[in-house]
């Protein structure tokens, strides 16, 4: 193992524990050490850097080249502390155009007709109960579909009213206390499940009809057949997504505090540990996700600073 592979391995493992899953650092970082070491270049330079993306990229890959700096920048970064001469690349570097999706914002209506179609379209019982429920479970709670499905039976505090999300994104446990309604849609389906199947193949909440936990490209494309036969976001410029459910929860929960008058700042980072992002930052992300809420963030810091103005009235 040549001094770069060591210090990539160092990187890798120190990142990793503190949270970050670095997939695609892993599977691409390796290829620059290599070239790199093929080149003789002791640590990251910015024409080392260039010349490896170019090399690996056509002109078409402007989206994928700006990844791969991105994941050069930050081995860069790390190196910096142990080889003087390093070159951190500078943003914009390699320029591409960022898309952003607009998420589709589901209104009741809509989660009810989606729900409605799973329960009267989907010939067998349980397997109608298990999306009926899940999709209900995901609106309620913002949980993202994967943690949903990963759920084990002893994750359910039926006495308390919580759900244990176990070593989900960037490898974060924690707490979901859920409304005394959404328990008893969970204990309903549940207690059908048993009945059914009595004896699944592994201890997941949600089972498919095979007794197995549910796969998420089968959830998936039955979740898109589902809002389509439905009529959902027809008019939508994007086709609404099962992750739109996420979207949905934080944007309804911000708009009920920012209608009740709370103070939303200082109510995000509770707001930010329930949806389970790593910092507040990701939080304040959805402001932007749907006009009436972003209006009413503005208005507020409006009002905030005009009560700040020197002989401004209350």
């Amino acid at each position: 193992m040549s001094a770069l592979e060591q210090d990539l391995a160092q990187y890798l493992q120190l990142r990793r524990s503190l949270g970050h899953e670095l997939a695609e650092a892993g599977w691409l970082l390796p290829s620059f050490v290599a070239y790199l070491d093929a080149h003789g270049s002791p640590t990251v330079t910015i024409s080392a850097a260039l010349a490896w993306i170019h090399e690996t990229s056509t002109g078409s890959e402007t989206t994928l080249a700006a990844r791969r700096m991105t994941s050069v920048r930050g081995f860069a970064r790390y190196l910096v502390g142990i080889h003087a001469d390093t070159e951190v690349p500078p943003l914009g570097l390699v320029p591409h155009r960022q898309r952003w999706r607009q998420p589709f914002i589901y209104s009741a209506a809509d989660i009810d007709a989606v729900m409605v179609r799973a329960r009267s379209s989907i010939a067998s019982p349980l397997r109608a109960a298990t999306y009926d429920t899940l999709i209900g479970l995901l609106a309620a709670s913002g949980l993202r579909i994967g943690e949903a499905i990963k759920l084990d039976r002893s994750d359910i505090d039926w006495t308390h009213g919580v759900l244990l999300i176990r070593e989900s994104k960037f490898g974060k446990t924690r707490l979901v206390p859920l409304h005394e309604t959404s328990m008893r849609f969970l204990a309903e389906y549940a207690a059908l499940r048993d009945d059914v199947q009595p004896h699944p193949e592994d201890g997941s909440f949600f089972v498919s009809l095979t007794r197995h936990r549910l796969c998420y490209a089968v959830v998936s494309q039955t979740f898109r057949q589902l809002v389509d036969t439905a009529g959902v976001g027809a008019a939508a410029p994007a086709a609404p997504r099962l992750h739109d459910l996420r979207h949905t929860f934080a944007v309804r929960t911000l708009l009920g505090w920012y209608r009740a008058g709370e103070d939303v700042q200082a109510k995000i980072p509770s707001l930010s540990t329930y949806l389970g992002h790593r910092e507040p930052s990701s939080t304040y992300w959805y402001l932007s996700a749907a006009p009436e809420l972003l209006a009413l963030a503005a208005r507020r810091q409006h009002t905030a600073w005009s009560a700040a103005r020197p002989g401004a009235q209350p």
